[in-house]
């Protein structure tokens, strides 16, 4: 599998260090209350299909990715920085 990196080009995923889902970009405000944050650290749906992930690029630039992906067929449809996704 190659993931495109946004600074590097594409790149061998062996390069790249998987961090989960994206959920990450979308964490609640601190006092969002204990049943929003259990939902948030504990309830994922694992539906198979079309993904958001994070990918961290440890073996080149570094810069943290948000990977779309099939997670049955692994195809790689796009890549964008993290700190370019909008919240």
């Amino acid at each position: 599998m190659r993931l495109p990196c946004p600074i590097c080009g594409e790149r061998d995923h062996r390069e790249f260090y998987y961090q989960g889902a994206d959920v990450m970009l979308h964490r609640p405000d601190p006092d969002a209350g204990e049943a929003t944050w259990d939902d948030y650290l504990y309830l994922r749906a694992n539906v198979p299909g079309d993904h958001h992930e994070l990918w961290s690029h440890d073996a080149g630039c570094g810069a943290w990715l948000r990977v779309s992906r099939n997670t049955v067929t692994h195809e790689v449809t796009g890549a964008e920085l993290a700190t370019e996704v909008k919240r």
